[in-house]
This record gives structure tokens, C-alpha cells and sequence, in this order.
């Protein structure tokens, strides 16, 4: 796969995540803003609490990748922040955005 098409590819994902965490998260969690019954709803059934957990697993994978990394690929912190808000999705987009850019410069 050529490098823009990756690129734009991982963009577009993270940028498709982000509009949709806004438009069904958001005005859901302003109307009742109930940090942890937010939680605890990702948990109300096997299906969703399958997908929640794999959330979990992934954001703790980038978190640990990021560490082991961390004196290479530089602001991999940002990452960590946005797997939380909005989500999983966009830190690994940027964090995989941001350690091509460290792999060119090898």
C-alpha cells in the first residue's frame, strides 16, 4: 500500500469516528452527564460488554506501546488522551501517524 493512501486512509477513519462519537455520544452524555452509569452502559449485555472490553484492551495496548516507545516517538501522550475522548480509534490513527513520521527519519 503506498503511504498516502495509508495515510488518508487512517485520517478518514479517525476523522468518521470522531463525527459519530459526536453526534450519538455527545448529546446523549450532556443530556444525563453520569460519568460511570456512561460506563457501566457499555457493560448492559455479552455483545456490548465484549465490545467494551476489547476498547479496554486496545487503549491499554497503545498505552504500553507508547511507553516502549516513548523516547523515539515523541507527543505519543496525545495519543493516550484522545483513546479516551473520543476514543480508541483516533489515538492509534495518530499514533500510527506519528510513528511514520519517526520511521522516515531513521
Amino acid at each position: 500500500m503506498k503511504e498516502k493512501i495509508f495515510k488518508i486512509s487512517i485520517i478518514s477513519i479517525g476523522a468518521i469516528f470522531t463525527i459519530l462519537f459526536s453526534i450519538l455520544v455527545i448529546p446523549e452524555f450532556l443530556k444525563n452527564p453520569d460519568l460511570i452509569g456512561a460506563f457501566g452502559a457499555g457493560f448492559v449485555n455479552p455483545y456490548s460488554s465484549g465490545y467494551s472490553i476489547d476498547t479496554i484492551c486496545c487503549w491499554l495496548i497503545l498505552f504500553f506501546w507508547v511507553l516502549y516507545e516513548y523516547p523515539k516517538v515523541k507527543f505519543g501522550w496525545v495519543c493516550l488522551l484522545l483513546g479516551i475522548i473520543p476514543g480508541v480509534a483516533v489515538g492509534f490513527a495518530l499514533y500510527l501517524l506519528l510513528r511514520s513520521k519517526h520511521i522516515k527519519e531513521l
